[in-house]
């Protein structure tokens, strides 16, 4: 027997529809950035090892696959809009060791392009762990999907 409660609410804050430009932009970075990563791992293994940290320099293999390939997956996440606060949180500190070991081997300066388009994902990232996907995404359209199976008139009718 179905009860006639009404849906449960989403908990998304409400977001204006041009963000969602900036979370596609925000996952086609984190996918240029995995792709480079995934081409050329010989250069990062050798910014991992420059970091200066022994943790990380014994175990460079294995952190430079780990970090390419949250971007490459962390990227495809975000730029759909499925899981989009989990994959930015998770990106989070990736983005967070980029700018303090390899732009700070740089130079922190404003001049360095590498640093100001971390800054720049590190702040979109909050804003989308803050945030969340959004109207345009897949999170909201299963979410959708869900509440049209909870409303009587739409698929409720094929269950009873």
């Amino acid at each position: 027997m179905l009860h006639d409660t009404p849906p449960p609410q989403t908990r998304q804050s409400p977001q204006p529809k041009w963000l969602t430009i900036f979370r596609v932009l925000l996952g086609f970075i984190l996918i240029w950035k995995g792709y480079t990563f995934f081409k050329d791992s010989a250069s990062l293994e050798e910014m991992i090892r420059g970091g200066g940290i022994e943790m990380f320099s014994n175990n460079t293999r294995a952190i430079a696959f780990i970090i390419t390939y949250i971007n490459l997956l962390g990227g495809v996440f975000i730029a759909t809009g499925l899981f989009t606060r989990w994959m930015s949180l998770i990106n989070i500190p990736v983005v967070v060791g980029a700018i303090i070991f390899v732009n700070s081997k740089a130079g922190m300066s404003f001049s360095n392009t590498e640093l100001i388009l971390s800054i720049a994902v590190l702040i979109l990232l909050i804003v989308f762990v803050i945030k969340g996907s959004g109207a345009l995404s897949a999170d909201e359209f299963f979410r959708s999907y869900t509440k049209a199976g909870m409303e009587s008139g739409h698929t409720q009718k094929l269950f009873q």
